[in-house]
Parts: structure tokens; C-alpha cells; sequence
């Protein structure tokens, strides 16, 4: 069962739902671009947090400010950096040891950032990340990177331009391609639930 619960980020309330699992590992899963109706209930955040608790771990899905019911206002980004933050900070009070991030394209380009920036984090994944509709030119390294994936058809984080940025990063993650797969995961949820559960066993 999940519970509703609220993180607190400065002034700003953030509304979350976390289900508890066995371990005290636990996942942050940032969802897509709020003013194109991306929300903590999306089916790629929900496909993720099912992977991930089939796994074994808790999971913490949760709306960015000015998103659902968090307070705030939309900050093109940048304030959706310390909401991750604020996130991570209440796993650990809460005793969580090992965190994951994992995010679905603006969540992964906000998490990137976090990440770029430095934070202690068990792995990050990134599903989606929107290279061609966000610049990812500022995000000089990504450690941590166990995990990239996108769709063969999709054409806001095509293929190729996360390949050129995977070498500049100098990193090794493993890289998935799903075949006849857009941006939007119609029809191909389950293989990437596949993948996930596939990566995180």
C-alpha cells in the first residue's frame, strides 16, 4: 500500500506517495514536464516505481512544485533541483541507506543536474532524458549512471544525440534501445519493465 505523504522544501510542500518495502533501500522517481501535464501519476513514473518494488525497494514518487497539490510554482528546473534534494534528505531521516534516482525525461534532466552537481547516490537512471527538446550541453559529467534507455522512434530523446552525450560524459552505462518505441512508452511499458527488472537483478 502506498502512503500519502509530504515533503517539506523550504516553504514549499510537496505532496509524495511512498510504498514502503523490505529493504532499506530506497527509489526517487521524478516524473515528466509539468506544463505538458507530466505528474508524480504518469505511467512511465508508475512503470518504474512497480519495477523497483518488485525489486525489493521502497519507492517515493512525488510531485515537483506548482505540480498536483505541491505548493510552489513551476521553475523552469531549477527549484525542482533542491525538491529532489528535499527528497533525498527525507528518505534519509526516514533511514533509508541507499538511494536510487531514477527519472523520466524533464525528471531525468532535473535529476542530471542534481547528479552533475554532486550527491550520494546508489545509481541513477535515466529514461528518456530529453536531449533534443532540453540542452543537456551544460552537464559536463554524470556519475553514477548505471542506466539510460529511450525508444527507437523517439524523437525528443533520439538515440543517436544520447550516444554523443554518453561519450562526452566518459561513462559506461548500460544503454537500451527499445525497438519501434516513442517518447510516450505507447504499447511498450512492459519492456521497459522488462529492462528495469532486468537491470536492477
Amino acid at each position: 500500500m502506498e502512503s500519502n505523504i509530504i515533503i517539506e522544501c523550504g516553504n514549499i510542500k510537496l505532496e509524495g506517495a511512498l510504498q514502503k518495502n523490505t529493504s532499506q533501500n530506497a527509489v526517487i522517481i521524478s516524473h515528466p514536464h509539468p506544463l505538458y501535464g507530466g505528474n508524480m501519476d504518469n505511467s512511465v513514473v508508475m512503470t518504474i516505481a512497480a519495477s523497483f518494488f518488485e525489486k525489493g525497494v521502497t519507492t517515493l514518487r512525488f510531485n515537483f512544485r506548482g505540480t498536483g497539490n505541491s505548493t510552489g510554482m513551476f521553475d523552469n528546473g531549477n527549484g525542482e533541483q533542491e525538491d529532489i534534494r528535499a527528497a533525498m534528505s527525507w528518505l534519509k531521516e526516514k533511514g533509508y541507506q541507499k538511494i536510487y534516482l531514477a527519472g523520466y525525461s524533464f525528471g531525468a534532466r532535473v535529476n542530471a543536474r542534481v547528479v552533475s552537481k554532486g550527491c550520494d547516490i546508489e545509481d541513477h537512471i535515466m529514461v528518456s532524458p530529453p536531449v533534443e527538446f532540453i540542452s543537456f550541453d551544460d552537464i559536463e559529467k554524470m556519475p553514477s549512471t548505471g542506466l539510460i534507455v529511450t525508444g527507437a522512434n523517439d524523437d525528443i530523446a533520439p538515440s543517436d544525440l544520447i550516444q554523443k552525450h554518453i561519450n562526452r560524459w566518459k561513462i559506461i552505462p548500460r544503454y537500451e534501445i527499445i525497438e519501434n518505441c516513442d517518447h510516450f512508452y505507447s504499447d511498450c511499458l512492459d519492456r521497459l519493465k522488462r529492462i528495469l527488472i532486468d537491470y536492477l537483478s
